[in-house]
């Protein structure tokens, strides 16, 4: 048999998810101490294959209870682990930029690995990694991407838009969110001068007159996402909207975005927010499937 457990942020995505898995789900019960500590509590009777949701947004304070609930599903009869993560965190750092400097994607991942038997996550962000196999030693590893579903939401709000990737490493993204709702695309380049200082130079393409929706796979600070929108309202484009897969929006940064003139914000459901407007349920349900072999149903 196959069960979900959800962790507690994650409750809007699990039933919808637990529905295209066709399988129960249950909350990991959380008590925090005055202390910080925390106490969980899964169901007393696990089947041989449970399916964790958490996502790794604000991971410091995530992945030591994710970790216990693995543990502790494994003493309650779990035999098998997958960890289904929509934002997976730590991925941008892949090597040592400096002398000293941990690799934190590297050391993640092996936590993961001795954890759970696969992992499933939603575009995370990769850079001279290839598939995350290779983030996972000895286990199994699959990222889907948001992206065509971004598109094709963009389409349908906005018919005959022009994606726009505030940055090369979002050029992936929006080259799949183009293809799958039939609109034109274009790529900016940016220049990073510290977390929160940056400078998007605009592709060669006349926006003048023409809606742009802005996509990308995290937006964090929104400062890219703020000199992008400022760049093309000012070459003359008729409106600016944005589309993303992972709306982290730390502080203030989703209310400066609308500053900048944007109308619209619309994210996946991977990290819980008011802007959801895309859920990636049925996605998460078919790549769990892809990847541990699993019929659609209760089939261990």
């Amino acid at each position: 048999m196959l069960q979900l457990l959800a962790f507690e942020d994650n409750c809007a995505l699990a039933p919808a998810l637990a529905q295209a898995l066709d399988c129960p789900w249950a909350v990991v019960q959380r008590h925090r101490f005055p202390d910080g500590e925390t106490r969980l509590r899964l169901p007393p009777v696990l089947p041989s294959h449970v399916i964790v949701l958490r996502g790794l947004e604000d991971p410091n304070a995530k992945l030591t209870e994710l970790l216990f609930a693995a543990a502790g599903a494994r003493e309650l009869g779990a035999q098998r682990l997958t960890l289904v993560s929509p934002y997976l965190a730590y991925m941008r750092q892949d090597m040592a930029f400096n002398p000293g400097e941990v690799v934190s994607q590297r050391h993640l991942g092996a936590l993961l690995a001795a954890a759970f038997e696969a992992v499933v996550t939603v575009d995370p962000h990769l850079h001279r990694v290839a598939s995350l196999d290779e983030v996972l030693p000895g286990r199994r590893g699959l990222s889907v991407s948001a992206a065509p579903l971004l598109g094709l939401h963009a389409a349908r709000q906005v018919p005959g838009a022009l994606l726009v990737a505030p940055d090369e490493e979002a050029g992936q993204w929006v080259r799949a969110a183009a293809q799958a709702a039939g609109l034109a695309h274009a790529v900016c380049h940016k220049q990073r001068h510290g977390d929160r200082e940056v400078e998007v130079a605009l592709p060669d393409v006349d926006v003048r007159g023409r809606a742009v929706v802005l996509l990308d796979d995290v937006a964090s600070t929104g400062r890219t996402l703020v000199a992008a929108a400022r760049g093309v309202l000012a070459a003359g484009a008729l409106s600016v909207d944005v589309a993303v897969t992972h709306a982290l929006f730390v502080g203030q940064a989703l209310a400066e975005v609308h500053a900048a003139g944007v109308r619209h914000v619309w994210s996946s459901d991977c990290v819980p927010h008011a802007s959801n407007a895309v859920s990636v349920a049925p996605l998460l349900a078919e790549a769990v499937q892809r990847l541990t072999g699993l019929e659609p149903g209760c089939a261990a």
